[in-house]
């Protein structure tokens, strides 16, 4: 569903604090640390704890694939003055039966901060800029308040709870859903907080979590 612009590595996102870019296979060690904390990986459905490290790097080939192949788009959250240094993860997801799926989930030390939000708009910024999706969805665990709230400051509406697979936390699990139409997105596109740059592949850049 993505296009060849987003099916190279070299393509990055830059947001105001933000490079989103690739992830690396010397993410890795930053992935278990991070997404392997239990207030972290607690919120998502697939994420372990603790983490395995040959996981991780499962993971990152797993993504760079679907990132290559379309499927997805997998971006690795990093601060703009340590684009090496990742810190969360986000993602869209199209390889789902129902509409594409916004997930992300942001290491615990950088919460509270507002990056989860400005990470999440610039991703579907791209989406709707890049793709001719009509629409984005996302589940957030009930518990999890903060993870909703990331999806209202990005223009999602509630539309409903039920019960989700969340097979790395042993079963089904209530979830608030959501869902963001292109309509939508276009009133929200006076974001200030985002200030969303694509770079494209011939520009190179320099060098809480839903469900």
């Amino acid at each position: 569903m993505f296009p060849d612009l987003t099916r190279d590595d070299v393509f990055r996102l830059e947001t105001r604090r933000l490079w989103l870019r690739w992830p690396r296979q010397a993410d890795a060690a930053a992935i278990v640390r991070l997404a392997g904390e239990k207030v972290v990986a607690d919120m998502t459905g697939i994420i372990p704890h603790p983490y395995p490290p040959d996981e991780a790097e499962t993971f990152v080939f797993a993504a760079r694939q679907a990132n290559a192949d379309g499927r997805r788009l997998v971006m690795a959250i990093t601060p703009r003055s340590k684009p090496n240094q990742l810190i969360g993860v986000v993602e869209i997801r199209c390889d789902v039966p129902s509409a594409p799926v916004l997930g992300y989930w942001l290491g615990a030390p950088h919460w509270g901060q507002g990056l989860a939000t400005e990470a999440a708009r610039s991703l579907i910024d791209a989406f709707f800029a890049y793709t001719e999706g009509k629409e984005l969805t996302a589940s957030v665990r009930v518990i999890n308040p903060e993870g909703q709230r990331v999806l209202e400051k990005c223009g999602f509406s509630a539309v409903g709870s039920g019960l989700e697979a969340f097979p790395a936390r042993g079963g089904l699990l209530p979830v608030e859903r959501y869902r963001l139409d292109r309509r939508k997105w276009q009133s929200f596109k006076t974001w200030s907080a985002s200030d969303y740059v694509p770079q494209r592949p011939e520009e190179p850049a320099a060098l809480a979590a839903a469900h």
